[in-house]
């Protein structure tokens, strides 16, 4: 069981390294950037995970000498058990708050520092200024714009003064938008949803969602399935008039 505790420790403190490798391995700014956004989180909830089986087994261990010489009873066994069951369950259990609702706030504060490092012109070796909002525009074109509108993206653009050079770099937004088919950018909305179907109580069964393009005003309509908590919160949420053929529901739900 010590060796064990050994490992799984070890285990967790190889995990954290092989993480920070992958982030120092990465080619550019952009990529770490991307990459902490996306796994850092994870990766430390399978660190912290180690640690709580490090902790089971240590806690498992107190004492365990003593209650070998005294002969203790099966029923001491499984008390012993539970309680390394709870400690280890504590630990993570606080981790992962800890991960979840403060670590967000110093990682968006890492990759705020990684997005506003000054960039190096690859091809001169000059150093890049990031343009503000006001100076960046002339640099995207139409979809980038419109995809910056509705926050779906955002666009940084560095500017080599002495060169004239650009860099664009894509990020993602806060609003979610989906891929338009026809123009290939991230500004594909929901404008109106539907009701299909409704079951005898009169709650919507089935919606058909109709999405917008904010650049280049292509439609398109998906039909859902509506599950119960989601029938509750359109019959609560959205404001509702009679049209030709069927009721329609304007407006997005809020949750």
């Amino acid at each position: 069981m010590f060796h064990g505790a050994t490992l799984l420790l070890g285990l967790a403190l190889v995990l954290y390294i092989v993480y920070l490798i992958s982030v120092a391995g990465k080619p550019s700014l952009h990529d770490k950037y991307d990459f902490k956004a996306a796994y850092e989180i994870k990766r430390m909830k399978g660190v912290f995970f180690c640690i709580a089986l490090f902790a089971f087994s240590v806690i498992n261990l107190y004492g365990k000498e003593t209650w070998d010489e005294t002969g203790t009873s099966k029923l001491a066994f499984f008390v012993r058990g539970f309680i390394a069951f709870a400690g280890a369950t504590l630990v993570y259990y606080i981790s992962v708050l800890i991960l979840d609702y403060y670590y967000p706030h110093r990682l968006n504060k890492s990759l705020n520092a990684i997005r506003t490092k000054p960039r190096i012109n690859p091809k001169t070796g000059n150093k890049m200024r990031l343009l503000r909002e006001d100076e960046e525009d002339v640099h995207l074109n139409e979809g980038m714009r419109a995809e910056e509108d509705i926050f779906s993206v955002d666009y940084d653009v560095w500017f080599d003064e002495q060169s004239g050079d650009t860099l664009i770099e894509r990020y993602e937004g806060n609003k979610v938008a989906l891929k338009c088919n026809n123009c290939g950018f991230d500004t594909m909305r929901v404008f109106k949803e539907e009701v299909l179907e409704k079951n005898a109580a009169g709650v919507p069964t089935q919606i058909v969602k109709h999405y917008q393009c904010a650049y280049c005003k292509n439609f398109r309509a998906t039909a859902f399935n509506v599950s119960h908590k989601d029938a509750n919160d359109l019959k609560n949420n959205l404001v509702r008039f009679k049209g030709n053929e069927s009721e329609k529901l304007y407006g997005q739900r809020t949750r």
